[in-house]
């Protein structure tokens, strides 16, 4: 942060943002609105909860966004880990020919898969 004065963050915020967007196909969500927003005392609160909500509708573990919300306030680069871990295991998983993200369990399989 110190390097970069915290424009990175800004710019990561921004990115993650539109990802997370692109994942859950939602129209209604404005990452460029958000990024203004983080610039304006309440409106970085209501920007920090749409992307709890944005999160909580593309995240694998179901995190629930006011966990997310709350994390932002009190320690923000947990956040950033939980969000990239995510964004990460979905790029990882995927990938055309891949296994599905999020892995399945023996139990829990896609019918279509299964092969006898």
């Amino acid at each position: 942060m110190i390097i970069t004065i915290g424009f990175y963050a800004i710019y990561w915020y921004y990115e993650t943002a539109t990802e997370l967007k692109a994942l859950a196909d939602d129209r209604d969500a404005n990452p460029g609105l958000w990024t203004v927003l983080l610039f304006i005392p309440f409106g970085a609160i209501y920007s920090h909860y749409k992307y709890g909500e944005l999160y909580e509708k593309v995240s694998s573990d179901k995190l629930n966004r006011w966990i997310l919300f709350i994390l932002w306030i009190v320690f923000s680069p947990a956040v950033w880990f939980i969000v990239q871990m995510e964004l990460n295991n979905r790029a990882t998983y995927n990938i055309p020919g891949q296994p599905d993200y999020p892995p399945r369990s023996a139990g829990n399989q896609d019918p279509s898969r299964i092969t006898e």
